[in-house]
């Protein structure tokens, strides 16, 4: 089968389609013909080599973590889910090689009718790592809560989740995604200098809990929650020296304690949650650009730009 990898750090054009073993589901796992896998920012600092102190990898590396398609394997002891059904979901964070004709699932749940396969594709990772942040910054109904970077790949679906808990949401990105962020239920507002000053005139009663989806802004997220404790971030490396929690769900084997903190419980429990959401109407997942599978090199090229507008996947066929 064909299998994303790389054998060296740098730029996107190291990465390269490989033929490999096909895997095959064990007890508690399944396996699935995919049709569409997930790009993570996290891979594209890993591939460069920018976290080879943090986050050592052994070659070839295999790339990708989340993956919709169809069942054509289940392992013992899986109930719930037969040959032929359609489901989107995870593999395990030590695992990954989800950017791959088959691919092992360690947790999943039902494809939503009303989801393309490219917004499945790209869903799981987005809707684990923003249940994770809410659930320890404990986001409920009646709260207001700022997700920086709200129009990523993950602040789009953490917004609409955080609604989805009754939490007021104010969102910051550039002011072309601003109707973006209307639309999934945040008021929006830009990022940068004067970001402290904007939230207080939207939010004057004070924030909440603050979810850093981009990093370089803690010293302001911090004095926009008032206490670092409200504030938990995805994407700042620095964050320790802020007193601020890191959330991640490497491997200590991968990471020991470099990135400053052991990983959290990953919310795998926030899957079926999301498939609720999704055929009530109230969660999709913003797709800003699906690639051929052969085409990786260029879904890393625009991921690496920052700027992408919701999920960056890759289609199978």
């Amino acid at each position: 089968m064909r299998a994303i990898e790389f054998t060296e750090y740098g730029p996107p054009s190291v990465l390269h389609v490989a033929e490999v073993e096909e895997p095959h589901a064990g007890p508690g796992a399944i396996r699935i013909a995919v049709r569409a896998s997930g790009i993570s920012p996290g891979e594209t600092y890993i591939r460069s080599g920018r976290l080879r102190d943090l986050v050592p990898v052994t070659f070839p590396y295999r790339t990708g973590f989340d993956a919709a398609g169809v069942v054509d394997e289940v392992g013992a002891g899986v109930t719930g889910v037969r040959v032929g059904d359609e489901v989107f979901g995870m593999v395990t964070m030590t695992d990954r090689g989800a950017n791959a004709d088959f691919v092992v699932l360690a947790e999943w749940a039902p494809k939503p009718a009303g989801w393309s396969w490219e917004e499945a594709g790209g869903a799981a990772g987005s809707v684990e790592t923003g249940t994770r942040v809410l659930d320890l910054l404990g986001v409920e109904a009646g709260q207001t809560v700022l997700v920086q970077g709200a129009a990523g790949a993950v602040g789009t679906v953490a917004v609409q989740l955080a609604v989805a808990r009754g939490a007021r949401v104010v969102g910051t990105a550039s002011e072309r995604n601003h109707e973006l962020l209307r639309s999934l239920g945040a008021e929006p507002t830009t990022y940068g200098d004067g970001l402290v000053e904007r939230v207080a005139e939207l939010a004057p009663g004070g924030v909440d809990a603050v979810f850093d989806c981009a990093g370089g802004a803690l010293p302001d997220l911090i004095a926009v929650a008032g206490d670092p404790a409200k504030v938990v971030t995805i994407a700042d490396f620095e964050a320790a020296a802020h007193g601020v929690h890191m959330s991640h769900g490497a491997p200590a084997d991968e990471t020991g304690s470099s990135l400053g903190a052991a990983a959290d419980s990953l919310a795998v429990h926030g899957l079926e949650a999301a498939a609720k959401l999704a055929a009530e109407g109230a969660l999709r997942v913003p797709v800003a650009a699906a690639f051929p599978l052969e085409e990786v090199a260029a879904a890393h090229e625009l991921s690496e730009t920052r700027h992408a507008r919701g999920k960056i996947v890759l289609v199978h066929r």
